[in-house]
């Protein structure tokens, strides 16, 4: 209702109080009327008509104002609701009692229209409220999922990307470079679990230079495990771990402006791989519970992605130590050079162990300890070493036959002496092992590494079978020198019994002193003219010595005899190759060299004896001798003739051909002999 309308309706409720009023005073205007009727009439006009007119506007005046009054508080009140509820204030209420009529009703409406008003803007607010509510938790619903959708895809690429690796350096930086682009972190480091020492030592790390896990303290797992135990769960969170100064990393904290880290433990079926941390640089961040959830995801990637790869390098390292022994033994059966095998050994040693260097020190008869071999020294001083029993920690191992650790050659606690190597290799560990085969001190394995060694058992038992094959490889080399030596002597002793043997024979027939030793000379000058091998040649000699062994079974009565032998001293005579055979063949030692004494009489056409052999099945080594023989023979004095000439015993030798002798003996003969 607008102010004209509320006019207009004013008035006219003011027009209908002025009629009521009138319609009041009619009584008393016929009541004057009657009095006039029945009254003087010259006193009407004089008495009565101001009287009533007086009436008549007094009535109008009182009408006016009581409406005037009354009407204008009712539609002022009207009109202060009317404006409140406009203003949005609905608990606004008219809180008149006293109007009436249409007033009344008009009030009420108001009132009525302002609690309807009023319940329909709670309600309004109440559905407001439950719609923003809903916004709110739909948002979270979508964010939720954005995130899980984000988590998922983190780390369906990490596996992908985990899946086609075998290398563990590889894995420890895609876990690290995935974590960090995931979380959005700038520090990402993985520890991992040393059972040997039971420690978490950082084993690789992004977001931070080099001496961070260089500087790095290993955790203790007592240490771990306390925290763990503390926190109630594997998921160890510090919003600001320069405010733990109990940390064993403290120091490095403070220095790279380390703040907020989270970690988390790495396990595969209740074995501990590691621990991934995630740490903030110079801000404080508080992680969620998606980020922890992302944080656990990618954990249980790691753990599983390195224990892979830390079984498959375990295998890997396996079958090359086992490729390394494998070699060794090879190098062991098929070489007799020790030098050899020892650089076999050391380019393993420090291959497979990953050292520096190492060396080789063998214990000489003399008690001193000798550089042998050695690898990767700076200096050459080590090869010059010797040392005595006792002496330094090469001296020490030998003595107590054990092996020698030191974890740092410059905080060693009054060392023995090291002279043997110089201080320019700046080595740090230092590992020493006596090298024993069947009891037996052989000498010692020594490696060097310039920075700290914390090798696990697998390791020093390797080094300790690496020193062992050593030890086999000197043991047998030394066995075979002194085999060979005593072979060598042996068989000394035997070509000095065979010489005895055949001065024997130049003694018993004085007619042919000197005949075996020139025609040995002879012989093997001719067979190496016709490139006989090595070993066929000391056959050659000792057949050559030997070759008239078999005319000790010739009595003297014949072989001394000065004239000319009959038919049956013939016969006997010419068993001498037969007696050879039977004195020979019995010993391994000279069954080779039988050839000369058993077939040198035998000829090219077959009329020789004492098997009559022709052309090649006569030995080689047989044709070789028979012509030096023949030309010893002819070029010698003997009692029944003189020696002949050169011209003259060539002219027979070559007349010889293909008959007694094989013709391209006779040409090689030849050659010798222009």
């Amino acid at each position: 209702m607008n102010r004209n309308t509320f006019k207009r309706f004013f008035f006219s409720f003011r027009f209908q109080l002025i009629a009521l009023a009138l319609c009041a005073i009619l009584p008393m205007t016929g009541m004057i009327v009657v009095e006039t009727v029945y009254a003087d009439v010259n006193l009407v006009p004089t008495r009565h008509i101001p009287l009533l007119i007086g009436v008549i506007v007094s009535t109008i005046a009182t009408t006016w104002i009581v409406g005037e009054v009354f009407l204008l508080r009712d539609f002022n009140l009207l009109m202060v609701t009317v404006k409140r509820l406009q203003s949005g204030d609905l608990s606004a209420r008219s809180g008149v009692t006293s109007a009436r009529g249409e007033i009344r009703e008009l009030l009420d409406v108001v009132d009525n229209m302002a609690e309807v008003l009023e319940w329909h803007d709670e309600e309004y607010k109440q559905n407001e409220e439950e719609l923003r509510a809903n916004e709110k938790r739909l948002h979270e619903v979508v964010e939720e999922t954005r995130r899980a959708a984000a988590r998922a895809e983190a780390l369906v690429h990490t596996a992908n990307l985990l899946n086609a690796q075998h290398n563990l350096e590889v894995v420890l930086s895609i876990i690290c470079e995935e974590t960090s682009t995931a979380l959005n972190v700038p520090l990402v480091n993985i520890s991992l679990y040393d059972e040997q020492r039971d420690v978490l030592y950082v084993a690789h790390h992004i977001g931070a230079p080099l001496e961070y896990r260089t500087l790095s303290t290993p955790t203790p797992r007592s240490m771990y495990d306390t925290f763990v135990e503390q926190m109630g769960t594997n998921i160890i969170v510090f919003p600001d771990v320069l405010a733990v100064s109990s940390l064993p990393d403290h120091p490095l904290h403070v220095k790279f402006n380390i703040r907020s880290a989270a970690g988390i433990s790495m396990t595969r079926e209740g074995n501990l791989i590691g621990v991934l941390g995630i740490a903030t640089i110079g801000e404080i961040r508080t992680f969620d519970e998606s980020e922890i959830m992302l944080l656990q995801g990618l954990a249980d990637q790691a753990a599983q992605a390195i224990s892979n790869a830390q079984l498959f390098e375990e295998s890997a390292r396996r079958l090359q130590r086992t490729q390394a022994l494998r070699q060794i033994d090879m190098a062991i059966t098929a070489s007799l050079d020790l030098r050899l095998i020892f650089d076999i050994v050391l380019e393993h040693t420090r291959l497979l162990l990953n050292v520096d260097a190492a060396d080789v020190l063998v214990l000489r008869e003399s008690g001193l300890l000798e550089f042998a071999s050695g690898h990767g020294f700076r200096a050459s001083e080590a090869s010059h070493s010797r040392l005595r029993l006792g002496e330094g920690y090469v001296g020490q191992a030998v003595m107590e036959r054990r092996t020698i650790h030191i974890r740092d050659l410059s905080r060693a606690n009054d060392p023995p002496t090291t002279s043997h190597i110089s201080a320019k290799e700046n080595f740090v560990s230092y590992y020493c092992v006596p090298l024993i085969a069947k009891g037996k001190v052989k000498g010692v394995l020594e490696v060097f590494h310039r920075a700290p060694l914390t090798p696990d058992s697998e390791w020093l038992e390797f080094l300790e079978t690496l020193a062992g094959q050593a030890a086999i490889a000197i043991d047998n080399i030394t066995l075979f020198n002194k085999l060979q030596r005593s072979n060598a002597e042996l068989s000394a002793a035997y070509e000095t019994t065979l010489e005895g043997w055949s001065h024997a024979l130049d003694l018993r027939d004085q007619a042919t002193e000197g005949h075996a030793l020139r025609v040995t000379e002879m012989t093997l000058t001719l067979a190496q003219l016709a490139r006989v091998g090595e070993t066929d040649l000391i056959h050659i000699r000792r057949g050559t010595l030997l070759h008239d062994i078999g005319k000790m079974g010739v009595p003297d009565s014949i072989l001394l005899k000065p004239d000319k032998l009959n038919d049956e001293e013939w016969g006997i005579m010419r068993k001498h190759p037969q007696y050879a055979y039977e004195l020979l063949s019995p010993i391994p030692y000279l069954r080779p060299a039988l050839d000369i004494p058993y077939c040198h009489h035998e000829k090219w056409d077959g009329t020789g004896y004492p098997r009559g052999l022709k052309g090649e099945q006569i030995p080689f080594a047989a044709r070789l001798f028979a012509i030096v023989d023949i030309w010893d023979a002819l070029t010698s004095d003997r009692p029944y003739r003189a020696a002949w000439s050169k011209e003259k015993s060539l002219e027979h030798i070559k007349s010889l051909a293909g008959t007694h002798l094989d013709p391209r003996v006779v040409d090689l003969f030849l050659g010798i002999i222009a």
